[in-house]
């Protein structure tokens, strides 16, 4: 009540993310699917690089992506947040450097399809190696949940608060690390800087799939998920579905990515190479097909990792298993349970392309017109 006795008028809903992000005076693209590689950028004052939002229609509350680029011989600003971010290199080689709290300073060069994690807070700065070309690279992280939890830029870029539990061994910038063995789906990679990930031995995951691999990985510390999967020439991954917000980066070869709803009657389809990155909605089903010559992998980053979980709903999905299927109450279709629409699809996709089917051992093909048994 005001002192004359009327009521005041409701505040209206703030998002205080998006207040942020549109004064920053760089492009924001929204889309389905975005192609890192083609994004406008511009002059990003606060990094001291060009850069653009990319916010994609299947995003949750808690991760962002921002995309960078480093001009020939460029570097940026020495930055620290503390919100937490995974980097995946898109182009160009260059390096980093992050200070620890006692002043050292360790470095580590990267270059396309690199993979690294700066520890939460820690001072850091970017390089381009290169004198004539452009370096670019994703950062996703969760300055949208940082900002809307507490709605201050001061914080979150100048607090003199440091993690020194979140660097790990000095070896981890180096590209080493240590293998955790859980079973299948569960293994994991502790490190924060992955040099190659298209070179990264994965571990077979026969449940999700036509001899597909994957292996998870735990970079800083986070409670930003990591995961790496690859499919294998001539196969495609079985459908499953997941809440929204799982960033997927198409990493090696190509193909493409069918979303749909139960009562959906058709298919919205999603092409992906290199560079390109797109984020299923909340329960949407999805299944990724490889069309390429080569292994096709793809590289998922979401909110809550093996390690920290974060919330139920993902300690959750732990515990039910997300291989399971929907018929025992899991999240994933099996190969007999799909739509016979979706193997003829991939079939006429792989054709086009000159690569041979290698379902036969998950599928009767005999089924399919004009298809070898």
């Amino acid at each position: 009540m005001t002192d004359s006795g009327t009521k005041q008028a409701p505040r209206a809903p703030r998002d205080s993310y998006m207040e942020w992000a549109l004064a920053q005076g760089v492009p924001v693209v929204d889309d389905f699917g975005i192609d890192i590689r083609k994004v406008p950028v511009a002059r990003w004052d606060r990094f001291g690089m060009q850069g653009a939002l990319c916010h994609l229609k299947g995003r949750d509350d808690f991760i962002s992506i921002f995309a960078f680029e480093l001009p020939p011989g460029g570097s940026s600003a020495p930055i620290r947040h503390v919100y937490e971010e995974v980097i995946y290199v898109i182009s160009g080689h260059g390096s980093t450097t992050v200070t620890t709290e006692d002043g050292r300073k360790l470095s580590f060069e990267w270059g396309p399809k690199s993979l690294f994690s700066i520890p939460l807070n820690a001072s850091h700065q970017h390089f381009n190696g290169s004198g004539r070309e452009p370096a670019r690279f994703a950062s996703a992280n969760n300055m949208v949940f940082t900002m809307n939890r507490f709605r201050s830029e001061t914080l979150v870029f100048d607090c003199p608060v440091n993690f020194p539990e979140r660097m790990g061994s000095d070896k981890y910038f180096a590209g080493e690390g240590e293998f955790i063995g859980v079973r299948p789906g569960r293994h994991q990679w502790e490190t924060n800087f992955v040099p190659d990930l298209s070179a990264f031995e994965l571990k077979a995951w026969a449940a999700r799939g036509a001899g597909g691999s994957m292996l998870r990985f735990m970079l800083s510390d986070s409670t930003i998920g990591a995961h790496q999967s690859e499919m294998p020439v001539g196969t495609y991954k079985k459908g499953h579905r997941h809440f929204d917000g799982v960033c997927v980066f198409a990493v090696t070869g190509k193909g493409y990515s069918l979303l749909w709803k139960e009562e959906d009657q058709d298919f919205t389809r999603v092409d992906w190479e290199h560079g390109c990155v797109y984020c299923p909605p909340d329960s949407m089903f999805h299944q990724h097909f490889n069309v390429a010559s080569v292994p096709s992998r793809y590289l998922a980053l979401q909110i809550g990792s093996v390690r920290y979980p974060l919330l139920k709903m993902k300690r959750e999905i732990w515990d039910v298993g997300v291989d399971r299927s929907v018929k025992q109450g899991g999240a994933q279709i099996e190969y007999e349970d799909q739509d016979p629409r979706v193997h003829a699809m991939w079939l006429e996709e792989i054709a086009r392309n000159g690569v041979a089917s290698g379902m036969g051992k998950f599928i009767d093909e005999s089924k399919f017109s004009g298809r070898p048994a």
